[in-house]
């Protein structure tokens, strides 16, 4: 009775009738105690279960395999550590208890349930040293745990490895490394394993059906994804909130807020209930279009069906005010979120940070005043850095933006949490919009005494001293890499807009190389025998600008090795009439303007409007031209000598190759 409640979720019921039992006399041996440490365990009450264990060891009552294995499996459901668990491991054997399969599957599982992939290795390791045979379930937990810790590649040969052992993939190690495959960005792969599964003869679930959906709502392959979802329903199985919410948020951050707000309509129409996720992927639809008053009435809609509102949606309205330009009203919805006692997490600062290093917030000293830590009013952190906002005020009313963007960084570390990538990023913004060169210095400068490394790159990098810099800078770069490729295009898009922006024009196209070198952005130089193209649509203004001249040296070294060029040149800024993403045209003029300021013979494309295009043979004229090395070739600025410590550095004048850009060799 115990155990078929418990694997109803009839927990506190279980409880009473193992209380009735016990009253009885009956209820105190190993089978009750067991039962109800599983039926706490099934329903992730790890506490609760270990509560049981301990009591059921102070009764006199003996644990056996049959409860180890259930404390284990309770400690992997309720989300306890694996140091828990190993504890518990070493005691069973301690005792006598001879650990099995169903031990050791359930040790993986809590490796999985953490994302230890390393540990889970470990354990399979010593469960194949004990000569213990593996099963479906030992293989499905160990992918997952290794998908989750993204080593794909690892999990592909555990999956071979199985097949080795006569054990076959089912569709639960298909779903999993097919989701893992995604969510790491490796759609082809992913879809590729999608198709090797039905190939296979496996039946794909619902896991399945709704990752694929999600995979080609992410590539912008609406016409699959909605195909899949087809596919789905002609396997008995009808689209769910989770297939919704996948088309709804990649319909919004594809710019298409129309198609969104549809299946929106669609799904209540269907009787599906929305949830928290749906809710934030339709703010951020509308957000993405601008539309924050429909956003703002989704939200009262969301919270007039009594649901809480959690960090994510919170977040998710803030910095959709905050792309609209609504700061006050993004502070005001902080305001509401902080009052339901929910903390805003990195997220929501970033979105504020970024928003106040615009330009024309109109940000206003009241809000200096009354924010919760005021770098003007309450003193600063670090005595130091004050110093150096403080300067900014006394010297110029422009500058109040960046005060409170440093304000908010400032209440992000008071609350304890860490700065990462996008408030770097965020950070970086806020400095080419900077006023003058000197203000962009104080601002790194007042973020170095929260992160040294991090913003001491940037700061050296502004500053022209890459040699000192630019070991470190290469550390910096390469955990960049390992991030996902939103994030690191986002960092080295702004990274390179700073640099760009105050005349740092050479480190710009070294930073640009170093992140073409780790593949940031996906192909940008694409080559074919009839055409060779530049994509600049995922990059930012500097970034792009940068990445010209980066390809026009290339160019121009593949002339002198003897080489032709093909007929068809071309250069894609994303902004034409078939548009890869939404937005305004920004891009765009700053490309066509940078190349009338060089001179490239460049011109608007006839039928595409966001594409560039040139004859080869003009182009070869061009750059053959003794005169367009010089206009090639960028320089940083050269610092006055009164700059505030900083030293005077000359500009070293010499032809780059693209070899010597890309590898860092010299010909001397």
């Amino acid at each position: 009775m115990i155990s078929t409640l418990g694997r109803l979720g009839k927990v506190e019921i279980a409880q009473e009738v193992f209380l009735r039992s016990q009253k009885a006399g009956f209820g105190n041996n190993v089978y009750a105690y067991s039962a109800l440490v599983s039926a706490y365990g099934r329903s992730g009450r790890c506490s609760e279960a270990l509560k049981v264990f301990q009591s059921m060891k102070k009764a006199g009552c003996k644990p056996n395999l049959i409860t180890y294995n259930t404390i284990i499996d309770a400690c992997g459901k309720g989300g306890v550590d694996l140091k828990k668990a190993l504890e518990i491991f070493d005691e069973m054997q301690r005792e006598g208890v001879e650990p099995d399969r169903i031990t050791f599957n359930s040790l993986i599982a809590v490796c999985s349930r953490g994302s230890l992939w390393e540990e889970s290795q470990r354990v399979f390791s010593e469960m194949q040293r004990r000569g213990i045979e593996q099963d479906i379930f030992t293989y499905n937990t160990l992918i997952d745990a290794v998908c989750k810790g993204g080593q794909m590649d690892l999990a592909a040969n555990i999956m071979v490895s199985m097949q080795h052992k006569s054990i076959t993939p089912n569709v639960v190690t298909y779903s999993t490394m097919i989701d893992g495959y995604g969510k790491l960005g490796r759609f082809e792969e992913a879809i590729s394993l999608y198709h090797q599964m039905k190939d296979a003869g496996i039946r794909p679930d619902r896991v399945s059906y709704n990752t694929l959906v999600d995979i080609y709502a992410k590539l912008g392959r609406f016409e699959e994804a909605l195909s899949t979802c087809k596919d789905m329903e002609r396997a008995g199985l009808k689209a769910d909130v989770v297939t919704y919410n996948a088309l709804i948020d990649a319909y919004g951050k594809q710019g298409k807020h129309e198609d969104a707000a549809s299946l929106f309509a669609k799904m209540k129409g269907e009787g599906l209930v929305p949830n928290v996720l749906t809710y934030s992927a339709i703010i951020n639809a509308y957000s993405k279009g601008g539309m924050h008053r429909e956003a703002k009435q989704v939200f009262e809609e969301f919270k007039s069906l009594g649901l809480k509102p959690d960090v994510v949606l919170y977040s998710a309205l803030v910095d959709s005010y905050c792309k609209c330009g609504l700061v006050d009203d993004a502070v005001e919805m902080l305001q509401e979120m902080m009052q339901a006692g929910i903390q805003p997490n990195i997220v929501t600062y970033n979105s504020l940070i970024d928003a106040y290093g615009r330009n024309n917030q109109g940000v206003t000293p009241e809000f200096l005043r009354e924010s919760t830590i005021n770098p003007v009013k309450d003193g600063p952190l670090v005595p130091e850095s004050m110093n150096k906002v403080q300067h900014l005020q006394d010297n110029s009313g422009d500058h109040v933006n960046i005060l409170a963007a440093v304000s908010v960084f400032h209440e992000m570390q008071q609350f304890g949490l860490k700065p990462n990538v996008v408030t770097f990023s965020a950070i970086l913004n806020a400095c080419s919009r900077c006023a003058s060169l000197q203000e962009a210095s104080v601002l790194l400068e007042e973020m170095r005494l929260f992160d040294s490394r991090v913003y001491g790159v940037a700061h050296g990098l502004l500053m022209g001293s890459r040699q000192h810099v630019w070991g470190e800078a290469e550390g910096l770069f390469d955990e960049i890499a390992r991030m996902d490729y939103a994030t690191g295009a986002a960092f080295y898009n702004a990274l390179t807009d700073v640099l760009w922006h105050f005349g740092q024009r050479e480190g710009a196209q070294k930073v640009v190389v170093a992140a073409q070198r780790r593949q940031v952005w996906d192909n940008p130089f694409w080559l074919s025998e009839q055409q060779f193209s530049l994509d600049l649509h995922l990059m930012s203004v500097g970034a792009a600008q940068a990445m010209i001249h980066v390809w026009l040296l290339d160019l121009r070294a593949l002339l002198w090795e003897g080489r032709d060029l093909p007929h068809v040149l071309s250069i894609l800024t994303g902004w034409g009439k078939h548009s890869k993403v939404a937005g305004d045209s920004t891009l765009k003029r700053a490309v066509e303007s940078h190349m009338l300021e060089i001179g490239a013979p460049f011109h608007v494309g006839k039928y595409n409007e966001g594409r560039l295009v040139c004859a080869g043979h003009v182009v070869r004229a061009w750059l053959q031209d003794p005169r367009t090395l010089d206009l090639l070739i960028l320089r940083d600025i050269v610092f006055p000598s009164d700059f505030p410590s900083q030293r005077v550095r000359q500009p070293e004048i010499r032809v780059l190759s693209f070899k010597e850009l890309h590898m860092g060799d010299s010909p001397g």
